[in-house]
């Protein structure tokens, strides 16, 4: 046996006795190599190893920690819905409601804190764009966005391995105005439009405010959409456009492989279904490896992807974009008769930004942030929920999902803790007709803190209290 699954080894069976605990820190590199008579290059292969089994977790700067040992992912659950029909969940009108409550500690938002962001180099480009573009910045940006901006953004799908030209860019107001304005392009009221189950409320919303039919495709825990359900549906049913999320969705976390995103491309083309791709949280990969966007294999010309800034550089700038294809001249009317055109400032200021400063450098640092600040959570969790509760294990993306143990009510655990100041997203905002009663969705977006952690321990106790 090596020496390094030796020091593996002794860990392991420390982890497994309880002598190292879920979320303690184990000895530093320094103190395992001294201790056990090895190299420091040894007892990092140790540690490598460990974290490789998952048992183990790197954080920046600050050691490995013994990872939270939670029960397994919310199993999936069939959707009721089986055939088209409207979207009806009146918990989606509370949604306004919340997001303009400041007073309490947003677990419920899925954006990064500020404090993940790069305040001061964005400032320093909002006031050099202000002093170099006073004209520009205080006449109408083009309907399509500027120049500058869309070449940095057909940069970025080039160091993707996809082919986008900036010539079919439009600049919108985050990634949920592209998306109203495919569907509004696309789909008459009435039309059947594929979504995933559970999914992001905001196309829910959207969907509905368009009068459009829902048809709901299961997105599974750690596999994503489930492809051969999507083509059995779309063989049923005349469907105009499916809204899919393939990389982190949101709420589950869940990425598409490779595989099957080319597989669900295909069926969609196949049976004349317009693909709208929701790629957000792509840049988000706890682990560096970003997952490609679908337009990386799309061969036939039938997606429209959505993408934005909000989730990595700056949720309040509201920059978004459509590489919009052979839909490009009808999506720029629409945003031309929807808006006129995007603000200028942020626009100068973003491309002076991402012409300026090294974006990977500052994405692996909030990549970094964000996988630490879920495994807290997982260990919270595990320390003060009720037992059997069931939690996500995302690989990238802003949000855990959680299934209470049987008996458990999501709706009821989001009211609770509102009342002590904790903002929360029960699971029925994530389905068109309110499933999901059972879970519940928090935020990886905030740095860890005191305050986070009583927070977490406060939930857990009005868990405790709603099944006793």
């Amino acid at each position: 046996m090596l020496l390094y699954e030796r020091l593996a080894g002794s860990l392991r069976g420390q982890i497994a006795r309880g002598a190292l605990r879920a979320g303690e820190r184990l000895p530093s590199i320094r103190q395992l190599a001294l201790g056990h008579g090895l190299s420091a290059a040894t007892a990092v292969q140790a540690c490598l190893q460990l974290e490789r089994e998952g048992l183990v977790v790197a954080r920046p700067r600050s050691g490995y920690y013994v990872r939270a040992a939670v029960p397994p992912p919310p199993a999936a659950k069939p959707p009721r819905r089986r055939v088209p029909g409207a979207v009806n969940n009146p918990a989606l009108q509370e949604v306004l409601d919340m997001l303009a409550r400041s007073d309490v500690l947003p677990l419920h938002s899925a954006t990064p804190s500020p404090a993940l962001l790069p305040q001061a180099a964005l400032t320093a480009a909002l006031s050099r764009s202000l002093r170099h573009h006073p004209a520009a910045v205080l006449d109408y940006a083009p309907p399509q966005g500027l120049p500058a901006l869309r070449r940095q953004i057909a940069r970025r799908y080039a160091q993707l391995g996809a082919a986008v030209s900036p010539d079919e860019i439009v600049i919108t107001a985050g990634a949920m105005e592209g998306i109203s304005l495919a569907l509004r392009t696309l789909a008459e009221p009435g039309d059947v439009v594929l979504v995933e189950t559970p999914t992001y409320h905001g196309i829910l919303q959207a969907v509905a405010a368009l009068r459009l039919k829902v048809l709901e495709v299961p997105n599974l825990p750690g596999q994503g959409i489930d492809v051969a359900r999507l083509d059995q549906l779309l063989q049923q049913n005349r469907v105009r456009a499916a809204v899919l999320v393939p990389n982190f969705n949101n709420p589950l976390g869940s990425v598409t492989g490779d595989a099957a995103k080319q597989a669900l491309l295909a069926s969609c083309a196949r049976h004349g279904t317009v693909v709208i791709e929701d790629d957000v949280y792509g840049d988000l990969a706890w682990s560096g490896e970003r997952p490609s966007p679908l337009r990386r294999w799309d061969t036939r010309g039938n997606l429209i992807s959505c993408g934005s800034f909000s989730k990595s550089l700056s949720p309040g700038l509201r920059l978004g974009w459509i590489a919009a294809g052979a839909w490009t001249d009808a999506l720029v009317r629409a945003k031309y008769f929807s808006t006129v055109g995007a603000a200028s400032l942020p626009q100068l200021a973003m491309a002076e930004y991402l012409q300026k400063h090294d974006l990977e450098r500052h994405l692996r640092r909030l990549r970094r942030a964000l996988a630490d600040n879920a495994q807290r959570l997982h260990e919270a969790i595990s320390r003060h929920w009720p037992a059997g509760t069931r939690a996500s294990e995302p690989r990238g993306g802003l949000s855990l999902w959680l299934q209470l143990p049987e008996g458990g009510d999501g709706q009821m655990l989001f009211e609770a803790a509102l009342e002590q100041g904790i903002g929360t997203s029960p699971g029925v905002l994530f389905s068109s007709r309110g499933d999901y009663g059972d879970c519940l969705r928090l935020s990886c977006g905030m740095p860890w803190d005191a305050r986070l952690e009583q927070a977490l321990k406060k939930l857990g106790q009005l868990a405790a209290r709603q099944l006793a």
